[in-house]
């Protein structure tokens, strides 16, 4: 598997931190001395989808040339595809002409950028097609997450079983099981909090960290507690999406107003799936009003 070079890993804290969701750490923390040129890619690949990972799509297509290794060209798709709704077809034209070509469609980032384009398309067989062969860490919790979505917890499982066996102590192989403990549910929530919980002391605080805490204490029932870790993460970083989303539904199980964090949710991500869900059940609710009246 990718990564298990006998020389010390240069790039370990630097994975960790974007794992982690501390994107902006990350970016600032990349200055890495005596990096072989794989690895300089590699790096380059990290801080990019960081810059990704915080909205700043414009900046990675304009600084990704058309010189640059393969892997960061697919990461340049990756800004295409999230940048804009209009780009979207283009894109995955692009990157199922680069699948197709024998020199490059086995590069791991381009099917970890693919997979992650099809998983968002809802395509869950096109993203398993490109991915389900695994060969990296980065892929297989991919493959747990696609499995998650598609209800399979049972091949999510064997995903999981595939990264233990590498390495347990992983940081994606501990993600990963915390996401399948969140998805059986029952008593593994206790566990994926746990699990999230051991993350935020041994690590800075991140919005991702802090909302896979509310998460759980959402399932178990806990909104006093989520919704304290929310608002951190809301602290963090106002605009996040996710922080926005499950303060909404937060805010309906402790009986406060969720309108504001909404209405901060439909402006700055109009295409998320909570905005869409509440405008399709606002149609209705406007359909229902005309046809009483």
């Amino acid at each position: 598997m990718a990564g298990m070079g006998s020389g010390p890993d240069h790039l370990f804290n630097l994975r960790n931190t974007f794992y982690l969701g501390a994107y902006q750490t990350a970016i600032n923390n990349s200055e890495i001395p005596n990096l072989s040129p794989e690895d300089a890619v590699e790096r380059d690949c990290l801080v990019f989808r960081s810059y990704i990972a915080l909205g700043s799509y414009q900046l990675v297509i304009s600084e990704i040339d058309e010189a640059a290794a393969t892997p960061l060209q697919a990461v340049k798709l990756l800004a295409m595809y999230l940048s804009s709704p209009d780009n979207k077809e283009s894109t995955i034209s692009s990157l199922k002409e680069w699948l197709a070509d024998s020199t490059i469609g086995n590069n791991a980032i381009l099917r970890l950028i693919a997979g992650t384009v099809f998983m968002h398309e809802e395509d869950y067989n096109e993203a398993l097609k490109h991915t389900h062969a695994g060969g990296t860490m980065d892929l297989h919790a991919l493959n747990v997450q696609i499995f998650i979505k598609m209800h399979r917890s049972d091949y999510a499982e064997k995903q999981l079983r595939v990264m233990q066996q590498y390495d347990e102590d992983h940081t994606l192989t501990q993600l990963a099981t915390a996401w399948l403990n969140l998805a059986v549910g029952g008593s593994k929530i206790q566990e994926a909090y746990l699990i999230f919980q051991d993350f935020s002391e041994r690590y800075p605080m991140t919005c991702l960290v802090l909302n896979s805490k509310s998460v759980c204490c959402m399932q178990m029932g806990n909104f006093d507690e989520a919704e304290s870790l929310l608002l951190e993460a809301l602290n963090k970083d106002a605009k996040d999406p996710e922080t926005l989303a499950n303060l909404v539904v937060c805010s309906l199980h402790v009986g406060k107003s969720s309108s504001r964090y909404l209405s901060q949710l439909k402006l700055s991500h109009p295409e998320h799936v909570l905005v869409k869900r509440v405008s399709s059940a606002e149609d209705n609710f406007e359909r229902a009003l005309q046809s009483i009246a």
